[in-house]
């Protein structure tokens, strides 16, 4: 549990730094944000054959920041005002 916490604390950070704008979410909400972005990025990886977040490595945090971006743009499109 601790481990995903982690997980989801980098990669959502990471995600937040790449996505151009401010999204006004603390730190709870960016863990929240990279452990969902995890599972979504797991799962697109399994359907396009990439590979599974199996643990603590590069690949896996990269499908797991890919789907924390994807996360943080509908997050963004549902929040957004005007």
């Amino acid at each position: 549990m601790l481990t995903w916490i982690i997980f989801g604390l980098i990669a959502g950070a990471i995600a937040k730094m790449i996505m151009p704008g401010n999204q006004n979410m603390g730190w709870l909400l960016t863990i929240i944000l990279g452990i969902v972005g995890a599972y979504v990025g797991a799962f697109i990886g399994q359907v396009l054959g990439l590979g599974d977040v199996t643990g603590f490595n590069f690949g896996s945090m990269f499908l797991a920041i890919g789907g924390a971006l994807l996360v943080l743009w509908i997050y963004g499109m549902v929040t957004k005002k005007g």
